[in-house]
Order: C-alpha cells, then sequence, then structure tokens
C-alpha cells in the first residue's frame, strides 16, 4: 500500500464527513474513535490537552474507506483494524512527516503490525503495556447476592469525590490523567452518566460510568472502587445497574477489561458480557538518532 494513501487532516468535521458512515458501520470495533471525536465535537479540539489532533482516512482505488485514525497527544495513535501492509504504509507515512507518536492502541493484530514497523523505520523502543479485552453485553444477569446498599445517579454535590475518584482510577490501572478531572466529571453528570453504589447509610463506595450515546451504543467506563473496599461486590453491582438501564434505553453496551486483571473478566462475564475482540496498547520511545 501507497503510504499516500493515507489522506491526514487537522480538521474533525472534514474526518467525520469522509469517515462517519465507515466508523459506525462497526460501532463496537470501532467505539473508542466514535466517542473521542464525538467528545471533541462537543467540548472543542483542547479536551484532551493543548496539542491539536489529528485524523486519517485510508482509502481503495474505488474510493472506499478502508480504515482510520484519530490521534489525541499525548494519548497513543488510535486505528481501526487494518492489515500489516496498511500499518506498515501508515508507520512510513508518520515517520517520514516527522510526526510524534508515543504509542498505538488499536485491534490486537493491528497494533502489533503497527509497533513492528514504527520501530523497524524509526529505531525507537516499544513496549506491549496492556492487553484488552472489548465485551458486549448479551444477557444482563444480576449480580447475586447483591451487597448491602442501593444504586444512585451522581449528582453535582458528588463532585470533588468523582473528580478524585477519576485520579485515583488512572493511577490504579497505570493510565494517565487525559482531561481535567472536574470538567471530565461535569460532562458525564450533564448527562446522568455516573452512578454510585452507596452503603445503607449512604455512603459511597464504588462508580460506574458510561460514555454519552453514540452510534446506538454506550461503553461502560471507568468502574472504580477505592482499594480498601474492593472484594465486597460493590463494582459488580454498580455495573450492572448501569448496564441494567443503558439497555432499558434500547443501546447496546460495551466495556474494555484489563487482560491482567483476570478477576474482572470473570466478573463481567458472569454479569452477562461476551468477548468482541482484543484489543493491544503500545508505547514507543524516543525515535534513534
Amino acid at each position: 500500500m501507497d503510504p499516500d494513501a493515507w489522506q491526514l487532516t487537522d480538521d474533525l468535521g472534514e474526518f467525520l464527513t469522509e469517515a462517519g458512515d465507515f466508523l459506525c458501520s462497526r460501532p463496537a470495533t470501532h467505539t473508542v474513535q466514535l466517542t473521542v471525536a464525538e467528545t471533541l465535537r462537543v467540548r472543542g479540539p483542547k479536551v484532551y490537552g493543548d496539542q491539536p489532533p489529528r485524523f486519517g482516512v485510508l482509502r481503495d482505488p474505488d474510493g472506499a474507506v478502508l480504515a482510520t485514525l484519530l490521534h489525541t497527544p499525548p494519548a497513543p495513535l488510535q486505528l481501526t483494524p487494518l492489515d500489516p501492509s496498511d500499518a506498515a504504509a501508515l508507520a512510513a507515512r508518520l515517520a517520514g512527516l516527522g510526526h510524534r507518536v508515543p504509542g498505538v492502541s488499536g485491534e490486537r493484530d493491528t497494533a502489533a503490525a503497527f509497533a513492528s514497523a514504527w520501530r523497524r523505520l524509526t529505531g525507537a523502543d516499544a513496549e506491549l503495556i496492556q492487553s484488552q479485552r472489548l465485551y458486549r453485553l448479551d444477557g444482563l444477569t444480576p449480580v447475586h447476592p447483591a451487597p448491602e446498599g442501593r444504586p444512585r445517579v451522581a449528582g453535582p454535590a458528588d463532585r470533588e469525590l468523582l473528580a478524585r475518584w477519576y485520579v485515583e482510577f488512572a493511577a490504579a490501572t497505570g493510565g494517565h490523567v487525559r482531561q481535567d478531572p472536574e470538567q471530565w466529571v461535569d460532562a458525564r453528570l450533564a448527562h446522568g452518566g455516573l452512578t454510585l453504589w452507596e452503603t445503607p447509610d449512604g455512603t459511597p463506595v464504588s462508580v460506574a460510568g458510561t460514555t454519552p450515546e453514540t452510534a446506538g451504543q454506550v461503553r461502560v467506563a471507568p468502574v472504580y472502587t477505592p482499594g480498601h473496599l474492593r472484594g465486597r461486590g460493590y463494582a459488580g453491582a454498580v455495573t450492572a445497574e448501569v448496564s441494567r438501564c443503558a439497555r432499558e434505553d434500547g443501546t447496546e453496551v460495551l466495556l474494555f477489561t484489563d487482560l491482567a486483571n483476570p478477576t474482572s473478566n470473570r466478573l463481567y462475564q458472569r454479569i452477562g458480557y461476551r468477548s468482541v475482540a482484543d484489543f493491544a496498547v503500545w508505547a514507543f520511545g524516543a525515535p534513534a538518532r
């Protein structure tokens, strides 16, 4: 594949015009690009940082869209599934332009192919830092026995707690705080996208969030319970609750898990989630000089 077959742009509107139908054609596999693009559209190009986002579209000779890229530095490059030659062509195009690529995230084989090509072309180190599995809710099975307490949709009075938990979640999962915590909370509260599990005395002990509905689906993220409160069933109960509410609204429900955490993978399968595809996240070092 010719590296110049990739059409690159910094214009979100142009990207959505060119690639919107393609992304919606496989909404589960393309969930991350769909939700990130919608966040950029609603909240502006600097929601993930000061560096401008970049987008890309790959077309076949007849003009049909084959794949897309979305990059919001300093996060990893997000790719839809590619064959190895197309992944190598993209790596060559970006390397030739001197584009800074701190890492790549996407379907497992696609991410591996891009990482291999990037390492070969630039001499940069490439490290697999996370293996993920994407799940879709099939038939919901309630948590039994349920922990004491009840679910509650979060509101403005929970803002400070939720902002703190957002930061703690990023640290606990080895990630980075990608957005201003309070602005992130405000955006989620605006669509009722955070649900707490609270004990009988009203103390919040766990949270599950959902992304805004896009292309007929939502994604459960994040799910967080402070370390000293884990192992009591709170995460499963609050995840089941947000999953139930989303399904009752007629939307598909997705979530990602870290394959290094067998406990969470077993939990989500018990409550009715079924595997869709495996994904991977790679981190790159500085290019060799």
